[in-house]
């Protein structure tokens, strides 16, 4: 079974290349919904969340805006929370993974947002980094409910350049020139692994 890791700095397409795959009927382990299901009600991230940032859960569930609160600009906080979650991020990725090798997948997909920044290259036989310019990325999300400048420059700080993704990547889909030249792109790629 070939893994395909995919990636890609916030605002640059990602979500709609893991949905091309998906319509390709390529299946895609997603961190971040394992990140909200882990942290929802009844998710094994929320006690020791709870432990870890009090007055972060409310109704059995972590609160994120809170829990962005207690992370954001604080290093140490932030790696607090990084040791409780990457664990139990991982251990959904390997059942994805035993389950889709149970299937007799021939190709799966792992779209994970930090993938070059927590060394999970390794775990992928190539690398698609999804990438725009620089000022279609800041539009895209400075356009989401709730996004500031100063937010954005908190994730931006905490993401590899792209620069330095796209020079890493075995593939890059550009997703500034146009949805279809993007998903066409995938199409062309998911063509070539499965011949």
């Amino acid at each position: 079974m070939k893994v395909i890791g995919l990636t890609g700095g916030i605002g640059m397409g990602k979500s709609t290349a893991a949905n091309t795959f998906r319509r390709l009927h390529v299946p895609v382990f997603d961190a971040d919904a394992a990140v909200h299901a882990l942290q929802g009600k009844g998710g094994r991230a929320v006690k020791p969340v709870a432990q870890a940032f009090p007055g972060t859960v409310r109704d059995g569930r972590v609160v994120r805006e809170a829990l962005r609160h207690a992370v954001i600009g604080n290093d140490a906080a932030m790696v607090r929370l990084e040791r409780i979650m990457h664990p139990l991020v991982r251990d959904e990725e390997r059942r994805f993974l035993a389950a889709a090798r149970r299937r007799g997948e021939r190709l799966v997909v792992l779209d994970i947002p930090l993938l070059y920044e927590t060394r999970g290259e390794g775990r992928t036989d190539a690398v698609v980094v999804v990438s725009a310019p620089a000022s279609m990325q800041r539009w895209r999300v400075l356009r989401r409910k709730g996004m500031t400048e100063a937010r954005l420059a908190a994730i931006l700080a905490r993401q590899m350049p792209d620069a330095q993704k796209r020079r890493r990547a075995d593939h890059v889909v550009y997703s500034g020139l146009s949805r279809h030249f993007a998903q066409a792109a995938i199409r062309r790629l998911v063509r070539s692994y499965r011949a």
